[in-house]
């Protein structure tokens, strides 16, 4: 497949499935959180501030205000959320260490208090014959770290392998999936270009010396998590399905051929062909000198994985447009317009568009030949309980995720090596820049009394997982 996905392939009904449809034997089923979305307690137990902890403290960066400081007091309340997991037969929890409570300075001395807090958790979930899958990093940097450079200093990279090595010492017994990090992209170009996200910088050179650490403290954290003995080890991306307007059209080629290595070959191919793609070099070298790179880097961020994660939730559909200023979260994107067709959205104006994800899918596998799990999808709708009642009825939501699972079931139909799917999300939480006015949750959550209430589509995902598959 090209390296970019074309329109004239994007069928809406290219994903349907027959009536009832399994997945293969052994597929994983589970949910996913972050630490900073969920937790709150974050002054306690000797936690450090994170760079989301200044960045929703800074006016006008996040909706209303909003902060982590409470999110939905999970760090309290984990046993009950761990029996909400097992009531709907959860095999399996996606959950982040938050960096700033195992090292409040990012490097240093150890915070014991806050290993005791996932060790705890991680008894929890075996308790109940729930896996623990560790991401070790979901964005929430120590500030410490950010005040000597952040992702766009080397030394990060070097923490974060220690960070790494630290939490393994504690639960690397109990703990057999290890992510290194989620969505390196957005902590790059929607943290260091755009400025939307935490540390909110704008500046191309930062952004692309944080691409290269971020790959680069991958790749030392899962050489020493290989070392200490872990038994699978992944990486979660949000690779983009991106799609030419006119596939017919060699300038909305070449456009999407950039737009797809700003999002993903940049990534993809230093970690799994051990090089960075040629173009791209010559773009990052528009914008900062290329001596970050040292010799023996892109080697060792080539290590061995033994998973890709996915986290999918809509297309990118771009054009050439001569004139058209560079996306701000995109720098080299002149004369490039990212557009999305009419058609049904979420309550974050993300298209929806299953088919886009079968072949995106596809593409991975046929271009990258490593095997792969959907570790996010999900969708925002503003849902809550009806009057009257404690039920929330979201069948938008069910509509996506099933119209998503049968995208994943069409690409294993094709020989796709798809290992498991994890919902987006557990439970309503802080959703980033759009604080909590945007819910992904199959759990409905009252911030002001923390009660939790299954959503229809928790139900509607229970029984899914119980047959392990489509009704």
């Amino acid at each position: 497949m090209t390296a970019t996905v074309t329109s004239e392939s994007v069928d809406p009904g290219e994903a349907a499935q027959p009536a009832s449809a399994r997945f293969p034997d052994g597929f994983v089923w589970g949910s996913a959180t972050a630490s900073y979305q969920i937790e709150g307690a974050a002054a306690e137990d000797g936690r450090g501030p994170s760079i989301w902890d200044t960045f929703s403290r800074t006016p006008g960066r996040v909706h209303a205000g909003h902060t982590g400081d409470v999110a939905c007091d999970h760090y309290h309340r984990y046993r009950d959320d761990v029996a909400i997991m097992a009531d709907l037969g959860l095999q399996a929890y996606r959950f982040s260490v938050a960096w700033p409570r195992i090292q409040p300075d990012g490097t240093g001395p150890v915070n014991t208090r806050g290993l005791d807090f996932y060790d705890r958790l991680t008894d929890e979930l075996l308790s109940k014959g729930i896996d623990p899958v560790i991401t070790l990093y979901h964005w929430d940097l120590p500030q410490a770290l950010e005040s000597r450079g952040g992702w766009a200093s080397r030394e990060t990279a070097l923490a974060f392998a220690d960070y790494a090595q630290i939490v393994y010492g504690r639960i690397g017994d109990r703990v057999r999936t290890w992510t290194t990090l989620n969505e390196p992209w957005c902590s790059a170009f929607l943290g260091y270009a755009a400025g939307v996200h935490a540390p909110g910088i704008q500046d191309p050179a930062a952004t692309f010396r944080a691409v290269h650490h971020l790959l680069l403290g991958h790749g030392l954290a899962t050489e020493a998590l290989r070392a200490a003995g872990a038994q699978t080890i992944g990486i979660t991306l949000n690779p983009d399905a991106v799609i030419p307007v006119d596939p017919t059209s060699p300038a909305d080629l070449a456009a999407a051929r950039i737009a797809d290595g700003l999002h993903n070959r940049i990534f993809l191919d230093p970690l799994i062909k051990g090089a960075y793609p040629d173009d791209m070099r010559e773009l990052m070298a528009r914008f900062t000198p290329l001596d970050f790179i040292s010799a023996g880097d892109e080697k060792q961020i080539n290590q061995p994985i033994d998973v890709l994660g996915v986290n999918y939730y809509t297309p990118s559909y771009v054009s050439a447009k001569p004139g058209q200023p560079a996306s701000p979260a995109a720098p080299g994107t002149e004369g490039i317009d990212f557009t999305k067709p009419a058609g049904p959205v979420t309550d974050m104006n993300w298209l929806i568009e299953p088919a886009a994800l079968t072949l995106l899918l596809e593409r991975l596998h046929n271009d990258y030949g490593v095997p792969l799990m959907i570790t996010e999808n999900g969708a925002a709708f503003p849902d809550g309980p009806a009057a009257g009642s404690d039920e929330v009825h979201d069948t938008r939501r069910i509509e996506y995720i099933d119209g998503h699972l049968r995208a994943c079931l069409d690409a294993i139909s094709h020989g796709v090596d798809l290992r498991g799917y994890f919902v987006w999300s557990l439970m309503d939480n802080f959703e980033w820049a759009e604080g909590y006015a945007k819910r992904f949750g199959v759990i409905h959550v009252d911030y002001a009394t923390q009660e939790r209430r299954p959503k229809d589509s928790a139900l509607w995902y229970s029984d899914v997982i119980r047959r392990n598959g489509l009704g």
